[in-house]
């Protein structure tokens, strides 16, 4: 589309200052509510006995018109007077936003001082699209230590995208801003979800050689070490794992050791364990990779060169250029029924590990592994070595969590622990995730809660064999039990995505099928 910056759009902000109402002190918590103030310019002031902010609109709002490429600017002030340190978030509050995805960002920014250096707290965010007005956070955990007053600016622009953005000329954005909350709490995120959704955790460990055909962590959940700390997970028949999320239900995995929530699609109803429905899976019969299996490099959520090309190292093989048919179908659905519905705000950009190490045929126990990973030659994988297809030594089945290399630990923006390779924060079950789930390689099991009659993906790569063998990955098949297929093959796919732990804090509900967890 031709840009022009003689297009004029209106952005209406009004700013809202909030008085604050102390609710109460619940241990080392201290808990306040925002109460909706006027667009006036004025100070209120919160005290609690050792506690004293204050929030300052500093320029009592703004109304502009933006030219594409422009943007706005807002600032104000939060004081702490008193002598224990606040924690608050500042939120959109009747929220409506209309413009396309990458549209509207904004950007928000700290200084100790009026006139200092602005650190950036938030970089060029997409404002939420909301279609009728709603409260979201815009910001949360900002710290505001004992007897500091600290200065903020939030920034909205208005860009030059890639796209057509004519449907832009006839979008709105409308929003005030409140306080929302003040809260001291010493609990990590992950514990904060623990408690929510009501779970202790055990210890030790389940027998992984054998599947699970009871609800082994309704006393308590399992703990085991993932990419963002200690990760706890359900095995077996579960039945108050139930999620409700845009419209579907799901099944909680595990939360992320950071405090987020795994969760598989389960449906347009809450299917209970056992039951086989093809209404349990989002997309049907498709192909990890349309044309061609004659390669390891296949195996690859991405892969090296074009499709059809052999290659000839493993970093050829493995580095991420080329998208499978299967990453664009499941981004494709994620961005209709999630992302344009408006629900990706409430979604975490977690890992989704697609191992393709090669951890060779001692670690496999397949004698034709020739550990390299590439081209022709006969490869195993690290689930397979963890999934005891070959070796028959039960100690050899251990899940894991983590992501072996970085290469293989797909994200959306997180380059840090991931690879920054997707397009939409969505991925797929692992097979380290059915073993610690109560799956178990080549034995059938309808009793555990991934259990879902059709045939579905994983995220894991099985093995490459040869030319007429192929590239395989691992799926969960009709009996409920894990192995492999050809890329080509068309199977079902359950997308897994991860609920953030600020969007879990909000979910009532106890889990179970006529009440699941989900926000009222």
């Amino acid at each position: 589309m031709e840009k022009s910056k003689n297009i004029r759009k209106g952005i209406v902000i009004g700013i809202i200052v909030c008085s604050l109402m102390l609710v109460g002190f619940l241990g080392s918590y201290a808990f306040f509510i925002g109460q909706l103030g006027q667009n006036k310019n004025q100070e209120v002031t919160v005290e609690t006995g050792t506690m004293s902010l204050v929030f300052s609109d500093g320029n009592n709002g703004f109304n502009r018109e933006l030219n594409f490429g422009e943007s706005a600017e807002k600032t104000f002030t939060i004081e702490n007077t008193g002598s224990k340190e606040g924690v608050v978030s500042v939120s959109w509050m009747n929220l409506l936003n209309t413009y396309l995805e990458g549209s509207m960002t904004y950007s928000f920014l700290e200084s100790d001082t009026e006139d200092g250096e602005y650190t950036e707290i938030i970089s060029n965010k997409n404002i939420p699209i909301v279609e009728n007005t709603t409260d979201r956070v815009l910001a949360s955990g900002i710290t505001i230590p004992a007897g500091t007053k600290k200065y903020y600016k939030l920034v909205i622009q208005l860009n030059y995208t890639d796209f057509d953005q004519t449907a832009d000329l006839q979008a709105k954005l409308e929003t005030q801003f409140k306080i929302t909350e003040g809260i001291i709490d010493e609990r990590t995120d992950l514990e904060k979800t623990l408690d929510k959704l009501g779970k202790a955790v055990k210890d030790g460990e389940p027998n992984f050689a054998e599947p699970a055909t009871t609800d082994e962590t309704a006393d308590g959940l399992y703990a085991m070490e993932d990419d963002y700390g200690t990760s706890y997970y359900y095995r077996g028949a579960v039945e108050d794992n139930y999620v409700k999320f845009a419209g579907f239900y799901w099944r909680i995995i595990r939360m992320n050791g950071d405090g987020s929530l795994r969760i598989i699609f389960d449906g347009t109803e809450a299917h209970g364990n056992g039951t086989s429905s093809t209404d349990r899976l989002a997309l049907q019969n498709i192909a990890w990779n349309t044309t061609n299996h004659d390669d390891a490099k296949y195996v690859g959520y991405m892969y090296g060169g074009a499709n059809g090309r052999a290659s000839t190292s493993k970093e050829g093989a493995q580095t991420n250029e080329t998208n499978t048919n299967i990453k664009k179908q499941l981004e494709s659905w994620y961005k209709t029924k999630i992302a344009d519905k408006g629900y990706d705000y409430y979604v975490s950009d977690a890992i989704y590990c697609n191992d393709r190490s090669t951890p060779g045929k001692e670690a496999t126990g397949w004698s034709s592994d020739t550990g390299l990973g590439y081209g022709a030659k006969a490869t195993g994988y690290g689930a397979t070595a963890r999934s005891n297809v070959w070796n028959t030594e039960v100690n050899k089945i251990q899940p894991q969590f983590t992501c072996s290399e970085k290469n293989d630990a797909f994200t959306k923006e997180d380059t840090d622990k991931g690879n920054g390779k997707l397009e939409q924060k969505v991925g797929m079950l692992t097979v380290d995730e059915i073993v610690a789930a109560g799956g178990k390689y080549n034995i059938a099991n309808s009793s555990f809660y991934l259990y879902k009659g059709p045939a579905y993906w994983t995220f894991s790569p099985y093995y490459y064999l040869n030319s007429s063998g192929g590239a395989r990955v691992f799926y969960v098949n009709g009996n409920g039990y894990s192995t492999g297929t050809y890329v080509t093959n068309g199977v079902n796919v359950a997308p897994v995505i991860s609920l953030s732990a600020e969007y879990v804090s909000t979910l009532s509900g106890n889990g179970t099928a006529a009440n699941p967890f989900e926000v009222k």
